[in-house]
């Protein structure tokens, strides 16, 4: 966090922006009415490229840190490269010559099994996608339909989570979980653009954000080039995303159906499992019209109790309240992870162990607060604190060494002898005397995070 702190608070002078200031800035255009005409949208244009607005994406870009495109310039070599490219760089941009860099395509394994494909942008098209997102979205966002929550101001998943609870607390117990067939890589270009028009008047914006979907991804040293698709990993993806989708929002509101969608992810709530088939065979032809396929073996028509949304699961109370909990898929995730950050064999101190966990489990604690399932959290403490006294036990070696260590803590010589005795890291640290002793106070002092 330190190191984010510092980054974004160096970046007005790693780099500026060279040349004249620009004519407009955000506040100035703000206050004026939008007017769709080639002199508005030249408007547009300054906004994206005004000295405050590049700063500031900038500084975003720093923050998120992220790897280097298919230049191979880090964040850091960037800045230094902008100080003397950026006003040809700007210059092509307004002129609409610019042609963004091809992406670096990337592969990150998925918590549900597989592979997930990310493409990297450079980081100078990252800092221009950044810049345009920061135009585009206040523009764009007040539009979207009220149950989208996926990468948008002020809205989270933690929303779309009380809100499925909500509708199910209201009797809507069946649940349609529509998933899409690789999405991010199925988007039809000429659709995106066409309705892109609705909100964005300025041709020169218009060619830019087309230029970015065209632009080729780099597969094992070769470009190939793209007709469809918005890659995940770009600041623009998720704005270009929620535009896409937003007229399926709008035809589901027209139906008066209960329904909230993170990004590609949507669930829709009815009564019965009847009432889901009929919905979902008009999503069918819905999404047909958009050129996008459901993934007909992901996608679910079940009670809406168990269902993962998200992360999280509900479940229902004798009294018939409807309550939430961290899916089961989410806990096995997190164990996964921590056997990994765990591990005895990896020859590091306890401090380093701990250092990793605090990221990790802090996070996890954050996204899944709204669990209403404490002993669950207590479970899960517990097995970790089993892992670090077995870590503890393995640093101490040899049963003398534990002896000594316990009696060292407070512990009697019968509880320290029954401490060091027995075969084994893992078992001796499951037994009561060594629990006596590495107490849940010990690694709360030595710094373990705990989720309660």
């Amino acid at each position: 966090m330190r190191r984010m702190a510092s980054d974004a608070c160096q970046g007005k002078a790693d780099w500026r922006v060279s040349g004249e200031a620009a004519t407009v800035s955000v506040s100035d255009e703000a206050a004026r009415p939008r007017q769709r005409s080639q002199d508005a949208g030249q408007d547009l244009l300054s906004q994206v490229l005004a000295r405050a607005n590049l700063q500031g994406a900038w500084k975003r870009v720093k923050a998120n840190r992220g790897a280097a495109g298919v230049d191979g310039l880090d964040i850091a070599r960037t800045g230094a490269q902008l100080k003397t490219a950026w006003p040809d760089i700007r210059d092509q941009l307004r002129n609409g010559q610019y042609r963004p860099n091809p992406v670096r395509r990337v592969s990150i394994p998925k918590s549900s099994g597989g592979e997930r494909e990310l493409g990297i942008p450079t980081v100078t098209d990252r800092l221009i996608q950044q810049a345009l997102l920061q135009v585009l979205q206040p523009l764009i966002d007040p539009h979207f339909s009220n149950h989208s929550h996926g990468f948008r101001p002020g809205r989270s998943a933690h929303d779309a989570v009380l809100n499925a609870q909500r509708h199910v607390q209201a009797g809507y117990r069946v649940v349609v979980d529509v998933d899409l067939e690789r999405f991010f890589d199925h988007v039809c270009h000429d659709i995106l653009m066409a309705k892109l028009t609705r909100y964005v008047a300025d041709r020169a914006v218009l060619r830019l954000i087309r230029a970015y979907l065209d632009a080729g991804i780099l597969i094992d040293g070769v470009v190939c080039r793209r007709h469809a698709g918005t890659p995940q990993g770009g600041p623009l993806s998720p704005l270009l995303a929620n535009v896409m989708l937003d007229e399926v929002d709008r035809e589901l509101e027209r139906r008066g159906q209960r329904f909230e969608r993170y990004a590609d992810d949507c669930n829709i709530y009815v009564r019965s499992h009847r009432a889901g088939q009929r919905v979902l065979a008009g999503l069918r032809k819905r999404y047909a019209k958009l050129k996008l396929c459901i993934n007909e073996t992901k996608t679910t028509i079940r009670s809406a109790f168990g269902a993962k949304f998200l992360g999280y699961a509900l479940w229902q109370t004798p009294g018939g309240e409807v309550k939430r909990a961290v899916a089961a898929q989410a806990v096995n995730a997190y164990k996964r992870r921590m056997r990994q950050l765990t591990r005895r064999n990896g020859g590091r101190s306890m401090t380093e162990v701990i250092d990793k966990l605090r990221t990790y489990v802090r996070g996890w604690k954050a996204y899944f607060r709204l669990a209403q399932t404490p002993r669950v959290w207590l479970t899960l403490d517990q097995w970790l604190r089993h892992r670090l006294r077995a870590i503890q036990l393995k640093h101490w070696t040899r049963g003398k060494t534990i002896y000594r260590e316990a009696r060292r803590l407070g512990a009697h010589p019968n509880v320290a002898q029954r401490a060091a005795s027995g075969a084994g890291h893992w078992w001796r640290a499951s037994t009561l005397a060594l629990n006596g002793v590495l107490t849940f106070a010990y690694f709360d002092r030595i710094g373990a995070p705990r989720l309660c």
